[in-house]
């Protein structure tokens, strides 16, 4: 199989299995602050914020004014009884010492030891657990499921126990690295999979199967999260990212031949006649080959060429993808994007492709939206087309699939523009999911070693802004269309008010279920449940899994709250004055009622 023809498999193989009669037979084959800031609370106090609820472009339109006060901790904590509360402030209180956080996988190693099994679950469920997990199975998860929801908070369900590559003459970026094989190094914020065999991903596709199932059970408009390295050879994704990384370049490249390489990614336009010499003078194949192409595809006709078009010649029509060649840039010399697959190879990309087909269906047909997880820089290319193309497929009639876009990378905005951009032209519901990053210190670390530029946005404030500005053009496009969607996914509370005075101004009302919130749960009650309770719509992670299993998640959620915590005691502030207040007025048994 050639190597450029990837996209084109995708293309062929992601819609052609229907759930359940698809199994694998094969059972073997200054860094530290930004960290420290990039989803935490705002160390600022928080403001009252008002979003005016209206229906847009409707005929008497009334407007009623939405008071949201991230202050007001008798409906912060409702939903919390005094011994939740105490939990809290104990478990952040903890995560505020050094010793215990970076030692915390060794501390509870030997406290198990000491402790025995039973009486280590019962300390971990009256602490970390009970603060970050919201049970071992989905049956165990559903009263606190229902809880959240008399609140005004929904779920996204997340199983949440945690689970090489080999090289070639690759971009760095792309190759395989011994350092960097296990790529859970330096990551506090997300989970890692491992790919061991097909029979595991078929396991792992069956859990996803499981939460989809739960969420669909749990509510009428629920949320479930995957990750694509769950369910293949992560060497796949790396392969796929190469090609589509390259096919980037090579616009670029022929973009700074007709000068337009100063303009965004939307705005260049490339000269079709001038295109086609360039690739005629290039040697990339003959002129009535590379004629043949532009029309085949129809594509150019109006005389130019911008990048969806030029992403469009990767599909399962491109005739010229068998013998293109394109210019290595920094040698000048041309050289071809093939490279073959084994068999088992082809066997295995197809059969990831075919899982994330079958987990999309389940979510359809269980009236699920699923949020597919974003991961590292060299696995997104394929990570965000392989989503796309899903997207193209089930977000014709609403929003199913989301993609997640990490805004502390330096492309964030472009990703975004282009993929709303595709959304437009094609009719098709956008769905994304936006965060700051969860793999900065390991992205670093690698182009460093590897020798690559540094992916990430030089510091908080730069990846603030790109926050902010990707966040304001799907707003923007929700406005104009009302056929996008997005997910604000933060802890900051700078940035919920910014969406907040957004909506506001573009009159968004938060009854239209376009713009949602999430949070980890366990985490920033002060923002969600005062959201929920007015109105909007807003999330909270809810992990799941089994107190041993889920020790990998717990020991990243210590390392996650002594950032935010150090950064802003504005949480455990509010959690001493709820307590206080209940105290005085006599409420030293609340319990809450729902």
């Amino acid at each position: 199989m050639s190597y450029m023809r990837l996209a084109a498999f995708v293309r062929r193989n992601v819609n052609k299995i229907s759930p359940g009669k698809y199994r694998s037979t094969v059972a073997s084959t200054k860094l530290k602050e930004e960290k420290e800031q990039l989803d935490g609370c705002a160390v600022v106090e928080a403001e009252p914020v008002e979003l005016i609820r209206q229906t847009k472009n409707s005929p008497g339109t009334h407007t009623q004014h939405i008071h949201v006060d991230f202050d007001n901790t008798q409906e912060a904590y409702k939903s919390k009884d005094n011994i939740e509360l105490l939990r809290s402030l104990l478990v952040f209180k903890l995560c505020t010492f050094d010793f215990l956080v970076e030692k915390n996988k060794e501390l509870m190693d030997l406290s198990k030891k000491l402790l025995g099994n039973r009486m280590f679950e019962k300390m971990m469920k009256m602490t970390f657990y009970g603060q970050f997990v919201a049970g071992e199975d989905h049956n165990a998860i559903k009263p606190l499921i229902r809880k959240n929801q008399a609140f005004g908070v929904g779920a996204v369900l997340d199983y949440s126990v945690e689970e090489d590559l080999s090289d070639d003459h690759r971009e760095k970026k792309y190759k395989a690295h011994r350092q960097f094989g296990d790529r859970r190094g330096g990551v506090i914020s997300a989970r890692t999979y491992f790919y061991a065999d097909e029979a595991k991903c078929d396991n792992q596709m069956d859990t996803f199967i499981n939460c989809i199932k739960a969420s669909g059970g749990a509510s009428a408009d629920g949320f479930s999260a995957i990750k694509l390295t769950a369910l293949g050879r992560p060497q796949f994704l790396l392969q796929f990212s190469e090609v589509l990384v390259k096919w980037r370049q090579f616009f670029n490249f022929l973009a700074a031949q007709q000068g337009i390489s100063d303009m965004t990614v939307l705005e260049q336009k490339l000269e079709l006649e001038q295109l086609k010499e360039n690739l005629t003078e290039l040697g990339v194949g003959a002129k009535d080959d590379i004629d043949n192409w532009f029309t085949g595809e129809r594509i150019g006709l109006s005389g130019t060429i911008d990048f969806l078009d030029w992403n469009s010649l990767i599909n399962d029509t491109t005739k010229i993808s068998n013998l293109l060649m394109v210019p290595n840039l920094k040698t000048g010399q041309l050289e071809p994007l093939l490279r073959s697959f084994t068999a088992e190879e082809e066997r295995q990309m197809k059969r990831m492709l075919q899982r994330v087909d079958i987990l999309a269906r389940h979510a359809l047909e269980n009236g699920v939206r699923l949020m597919v997880d974003a991961e590292q820089t060299y696995f997104q290319p394929a990570i965000s087309r392989l989503t796309l193309e899903m997207q193209r497929i089930f977000n014709r009639e609403k929003p199913i699939i989301f993609n997640t876009y990490q805004c502390y990378l330096k492309d964030a905005y472009d990703n975004v523009s282009v993929d709303v951009e595709l959304s437009r032209r094609e009719g098709w519901y956008f769905g994304a999911k936006l965060v700051r990053g969860a793999y900065m210190y390991q992205e670093r670390a690698r182009a460093k070693e590897i020798g690559y530029e540094d992916p990430i946005n030089p510091d908080y404030e730069a990846t603030n802004k790109m926050y902010h500005k990707c966040l304001e053009y799907v707003l923007e496009e929700i406005d104009h269309s009302r056929k996008a969607n997005v997910m604000v996914a933060t802890h900051n509370e700078d940035t919920v008010k910014f969406t907040l005075e957004k909506m506001n101004e573009m009159g968004l009302s938060p009854t239209e279920n376009k713009v949602y919130f999430g949070q980890l749960l366990g985490m920033c009650d002060q923002i969600s449940f005062p959201l929920g309770q007015a109105g909007f719509p807003v999330y909270k992670y809810v992990p799941y899994g089994p107190v041993n299993e889920v020790i990998p998640y717990l020991s990243r959620r210590a390392q996650e709250n002594r950032g935010f915590m150090k950064g802003s005691q504005r949480e455990r502030h509010l959690l001493s004055k709820e307590l206080k207040r209940r105290l005085l007025s006599g409420q030293m048994f609340y319990k809450p009622v729902y």
